[in-house]
């Protein structure tokens, strides 16, 4: 199978992609990446649909969406539009249409661009157990021609321009009985639409795959851009993670679904879709792009081009296990706390640890690290039991969870003071160092610490891997990050940026965050309890490591018929103590159900006042009054054995 899904491994370079006009604007081509939103507004309700908008665009949109479930929605569009430019506004505004193509026929003749979802455009309404022979299959399409015709010379005409978004969520049951629900049925779902669109001759589209799994995401749009290449395509492409929660978990699993495209050159526009006022997604969105953008000047690295890697499925990296690290052991966190002269217990309780005096054993909490990596600290005055400690001095007769670390191959090798259990080892990508853990292929007390001093420290660093995985070195390998003290939201859009998409593609065993900070000691012990919080939520966001209650709750858009933010905060309040355990939280049921597929239970807004309860994707309560709701979630998930009391 061809692998290429990008322009460029060895080098940030954008996919260039056709302009597609957008009023006064565009998408792709030579045009900087565009940021977007969506009101949660009523789109009937004229005035605070445009006060939401204005707020949306005072702090950077460059597009608004709006949602529009029925005519009158549509027909609404056009005093929103004209009450928006009588203001001075004259950014595009887009239309979000499910389940009626006359609404997005309508909203095509007012507004630049108008969303359509190939999931419930046409054949949303067939049984879900109802399979397809290739005659019924083929009839489908006939009906999608027909009616996304009729939509294109409606677009031709007003000159508007058109995204075809799949979501994982609402992926149509055609498509699910042929391809499954995976990535390649979502890319297949667009991909009928695309051809359409092609046999008439118009190309003013945008592409979307969106999905609340980061995996299942990022995989699905390489698939698109490969299949795009292999077709001859190369629409512009529109990212996000959707349903990524609100607060730290929101702001890292955008960022980790989003990054792992854009590093490549893949995106155009992008939306973080947070459960949270619309506006405050603008300058997470533009920290993640101007993140992203510092890459482009990098210097050249160390660049194995043949790699057997499939980069459209998860595979972990073969390594050896080394003391728990590596092999198919969940990735580690290490704590950097070499700043410190002397490590003491004031320090470990807060990361987390407690301290048992009868057994006089330190225990982990869940977001406390696995190593903690002391430099030359010193730590004699206190009972160590429990810990696993990284020293630059090394003495095992004094400790045996006392672990080395070497600031560089040449270092160890001439050292006599090796562990036989496990040894730290700083390395970069050159072939120097490749050369060497050659002539160390069978020492399997190795872990490598990689460091990157290139701007592009991602695929600096996962061109060294590729080049471990192609030598067959199985050395387990930790990604180290060093930033300046940074406010948390840079923290947490930089560290997950940079090591988000190793970890979606398996290639790395655990992390190590390094926060520079000579200030005061209750400062730095902040940045050191976030940098553990946000480590765990990297390994969380990612699907590589599962330390807490997972939510998957969307934006709230017009369709939502309760205050979802609200709600969200009162379920996190009385769950947050349910270690992995994934629960849904939808406004709507455009993607609530589907979008569960992957969470134990599901809290979805049916109509104004009503909520129904899901497991897994089976509905078991329907149309609850909302008052009621979340005491009913409770009852569900301890009626299947989930609940757990929380400790006091």
């Amino acid at each position: 199978m061809e692998y290429k899904y990008c322009s460029k491994l060895s080098k940030y370079e954008r996919f260039k992609t056709i302009n597609v006009k957008v009023g006064n604007s565009s998408i792709g081509g030579e045009q900087p990446i565009q940021i977007q939103s969506m009101t949660d507004t009523d789109t009937l309700d004229t005035q605070a649909s445009v006060n939401q908008c204005i707020k949306i665009f005072n702090v950077g949109a460059d597009f608004v969406r709006l949602t529009v479930q029925t005519i009158r929605h549509a027909e609404n569009l056009k005093n929103i539009k004209e009450s928006l430019r009588k203001k001075g506004y004259n950014q595009p505004i887009i239309a979000d249409v499910h389940f009626n193509p006359k609404v997005a026929e309508i909203a095509a003749g007012i507004v630049e661009k108008v969303r359509i979802n190939p999931g419930n455009f046409v054949d949303r309404n067939n049984p879900s157990e109802k399979s397809y022979t290739e005659g019924e299959f083929i009839s489908e399409l006939k009906k999608i021609d027909l009616k996304f015709s009729n939509l294109i010379k409606i677009c031709k005409k007003y000159k508007t321009a058109l995204r075809i978004g799949s979501n994982h969520g609402s992926l149509s049951n055609r498509i699910v009985d042929r391809y499954g629900d995976t990535p390649i049925g979502m890319v297949e779902s667009v991909m009928e639409f695309l051809r359409v669109a092609q046999k008439e001759d118009f190309h003013q589209i945008v592409i979307s795959l969106k999905s609340s799994n980061t995996r299942v995401m990022v995989y699905a749009y390489r698939l698109l851009m490969n299949k795009m290449l292999l077709s001859g395509m190369n629409y512009p492409i529109h990212l996000g993670v959707t349903e990524a929660g609100d607060g730290e978990d929101g702001r890292i699993k955008s960022t980790i679904g989003i990054s792992s495209l854009l590093i490549d050159g893949i995106g155009d526009t992008i939306r973080v879709s947070l459960t949270e006022d619309p506006e405050k997604e603008i300058p997470v969105a533009q920290k993640i792009v101007g993140y992203i953008n510092q890459k482009k000047k990098h210097q050249t690295f160390n660049y194995q081009v043949n790699t057997s890697n499939n980069p459209f499925i998860y595979k972990k990296r073969e390594t050896y296990n080394q003391t728990g690290i590596g092999s198919e052991n969940v990735p580690i966190v290490i704590a950097d706390l070499s700043i410190k002269n002397e490590l003491t217990e004031a320090d470990l309780i807060n990361l987390s640890y407690k301290y048992n005096k009868n057994d006089r054993q330190w225990t982990r909490g869940d977001l406390s690290p696995d190593f903690l990596f002391i430099g030359n600290s010193k730590y004699e005055s206190f009972d160590t039991n429990g810990l696993k400690l990284i020293s630059n001095y090394y003495s095992p007769e004094k400790n045996t969870d006392v672990y080395p670390i070497f600031c560089s191959l040449g270092n160890y090798l001439n050292s006599g003071e090796k562990s036989n259990n496990l040894n730290f080892i700083a390395v970069s990508n050159n072939i120097k160092t490749i050369e060497l853990l050659k002539s160390l292929k069978k020492d399997k007390t190795i872990v490598l610490i990689l460091k990157s001093e290139n701007n592009n420290s991602y695929a600096d660093k996962r061109a060294f891997i590729n080049w471990l995985i192609n030598e067959n070195l199985k050395f387990p390998v930790i990604s180290f990050n060093k930033y300046n003290d940074i406010i948390t939201e840079d923290f947490q859009v930089k560290s997950a940026a940079d090591n988000g998409p190793l970890l979606i593609d398996g290639l790395i065993d655990g992390i190590m965050l390094k926060i520079e900070n000579k200030k005061t000691t209750s400062r730095q012990n902040l940045l050191l309890k976030n940098s553990m919080n946000i480590s765990f939520g990297i390994l969380q966001a990612s699907r590589s490591r599962i330390t807490k209650t997972e939510y998957i709750s969307c934006p709230s858009c017009g369709r939502t018929l309760f205050d979802i933010q609200m709600v969200t905060k009162e379920i996190k309040e009385k769950t947050n103590h349910l270690k992995g355990v994934k629960i849904g939280i939808m406004g709507c049921i455009v993607n609530g159900p589907g979008e569960m597929a992957d969470a134990d239970f599901g809290y979805v807004g049916t109509g104004i006042g009503k909520v129904s309860l899901y497991k897994s994707m089976d509905i078991v309560k329907k149309n609850i009054p909302s008052e009621n709701a979340v005491s009913e979630l409770i009852l569900l998930i301890k009626k299947n054995g989930a609940w757990i009391e929380k400790k006091t």
